[in-house]
């Protein structure tokens, strides 16, 4: 993979004013806090296989209950008009839901078709399997349901902290704001990041979204892939551009993957 040359030193990132899309206006390019103690690599060991054992520690077919995130939205949104937390119990088969708001989703199961389900007004709803290990969505009649078991996003951000929380040194080997933006918006906000670098300049990297969602990207000697997602991205100059589902872009200069 080659790439020119390029400065360590980033300039310090100031935000503008708010623009329509929620988001702050870039003033410069974003700057990367290093964390002094870090070693110079890690093993080779991106974070997806890290969460592949999600599923198994919220035990959700033994019957807990587990506290998770609840991303709600309504039949043909494109965006979650809110993010609650929630609590996810299953027990031989049956599913609740119950939102922080108070509203509770029950669930029946169908005993013919796995995935089928009828709620509480008789009214059928549907399980899928698209965020992976990472949670569970269930479509209802009134509400698209997007169970995530990782509820960091619902932490409130201290005052006067790292722009870049939940994200900090003591976790990752840097951290940063990346240029992001959803495919429909005109102007780039601001994604929080932490860095785990690899050997052979090679680094995983795990973002919130616009959405708030927690994912990673894997920047790998011959491909870049990211957690329960589809990406395409391309390399110009020292900035990897990433779009991810075709609905989200994601800029990630080189030094951040490689320290410099």
């Amino acid at each position: 993979m080659a790439v020119g040359r390029i400065r360590r030193e980033f300039g310090k990132m100031r935000s503008g004013p708010k623009t329509n899309t929620g988001f702050r206006q870039w003033t410069s390019r974003p700057t990367i806090v290093e964390n002094p103690v870090a070693m110079p690599t890690r093993p080779k060991r991106p974070v997806i296989a890290l969460l592949l054992s999600a599923v198994a520690l919220h035990g959700t077919a033994s019957g807990d209950t587990s506290d998770a995130r609840c991303d709600i939205f309504a039949p043909g949104a494109d965006r979650a008009p809110e993010t609650l937390s929630c609590t996810f119990s299953q027990r031989q088969g049956h599913v609740t839901i119950a939102r922080s708001d108070g509203i509770v989703h029950d669930l029946t199961p169908s005993v013919e078709t796995p995935g089928h389900y009828l709620d509480q007004n008789g009214r059928p709803a549907y399980r899928q399997d698209d965020l992976g290990s990472e949670g569970l969505v269930f479509r209802l009649n009134e509400a698209i349901v997007y169970v995530y078991w990782d509820t960091s996003a619902l932490e409130p951000q201290p005052a006067g902290s790292d722009p870049t929380w939940p994200f900090t040194t003591q976790d990752y080997d840097a951290t940063t704001l990346l240029r992001c933006r959803m495919a429909g918006a005109a102007e780039f906000g601001q994604c929080p990041a932490g860095i785990l670098r690899m050997e052979k300049q090679q680094a995983s990297i795990v973002l919130l979204s616009p959405g708030g969602e927690r994912f990673t990207i894997n920047f790998m000697s011959d491909y870049v892939n990211a957690t329960n997602r589809d990406v395409s991205a391309t390399l110009s100059g020292d900035t990897w551009t990433v779009t991810v589902d075709e609905d989200e872009i994601y800029e990630v200069p080189q030094a951040a993957i490689t320290g410099g």
